[in-house]
């Protein structure tokens, strides 16, 4: 199997803290050293939050334009994507860093059960961010947590709304959605490549499920995540040192199946992203 595999970090997310793993890195100086060094280790997109000085979520839009600076001085080449999650914020104000044009964002068509709330993406709200978007020429990461969210997805390429080659990502192992389930993730693949077969998809394993959703990835042809967000472990006993350290983990998985680790020049290539000068 040749095809270049794109490595997906996911350095901060909402939930985890200092007090979790020491290395989780919540300023945005922080956050560009550890992208840089996951981004030396292999890593090609960047999955980006922001957080505020007591370290709960924000979407405040200054951060993330300084993230983006950042990140684009040194990590050149690097596809720099935003998200848009439920956690960091509400209604419109989870789609305020669009405007600043990073390469991606995410974008969850369909609303699901989390641990402890229902993260919710209405209709209105969905078609609003994929109109931001569009506008601002960025593209959209699928993250779905359920099938009728690929099929969502799908309708919504069909139509317009999402257009271009459709990136899907499969968000496995989160309580209370859709658990870690081999037949469940073989049926996904085979429901992308039915739906939208010009697509590409990875998939991201959250907890002690993520080296087991990278070497499904890796092993099946697709594109995975990595990262201290859905994961701060190497293993039970032991803490994961920096994202660096897991992106190493994904990339000796590539080498084990024998998939090159794709580029940045690859990667923007395989997604249809303009290539910029590094």
């Amino acid at each position: 199997m040749s095809k270049p595999c794109i490595i997906c970090v996911a350095i901060t997310g909402s939930l985890p803290k200092k007090e979790n793993n020491p290395a989780v890195p919540i300023t945005v100086t922080e956050q560009v050293e550890s992208t840089q060094a996951a981004f030396e280790a292999g890593a090609t997109i960047v999955h980006a939050h922001v957080r505020n000085d007591d370290e709960t979520p924000s979407s405040d839009p200054e951060k993330f334009a300084r993230l983006k600076e950042g990140l684009e001085k040194h990590c050149p080449g690097m596809i720099i994507q935003f998200s848009t999650g439920g956690r960091s914020g509400a209604g419109k104000e989870r789609g305020g860093m669009i405007a600043l044009q990073p390469d991606m964002a995410s974008l969850s068509v369909g609303s699901n059960n989390f641990p402890t709330r229902v993260y919710e993406n209405s209709p209105d709200l969905v078609d609003w961010l994929a109109s931001e978007m569009r506008t601002h020429h960025v593209k959209p990461e699928i993250e779905t947590f359920d099938l009728s969210h690929i099929h969502q997805a799908a309708a919504m390429n069909r139509d317009g709304r999402i257009p271009g080659k459709l990136y899907v990502q499969f968000v496995m192992g989160v309580k209370n959605a859709m658990p870690v389930d081999r037949d469940v993730f073989d049926y996904y693949i085979k429901t992308v490549e039915r739906l939208v077969p010009d697509g590409e998809w990875c998939a991201a394993g959250i907890g002690q499920h993520q080296f087991t959703l990278n070497e499904w990835c890796i092993s099946s042809g697709g594109h995975t995540r990595t990262g201290l967000e859905d994961n701060i472990r190497l293993n039970r006993d032991t803490l994961a040192p920096s994202n660096a350290a897991l992106v190493k983990r994904a990339a000796d998985l590539c080498e084990k199946y024998e998939r090159p680790v794709a580029t940045w020049q690859q990667a923007r290539e395989i997604l249809g992203l303009p290539l910029k000068a590094a």
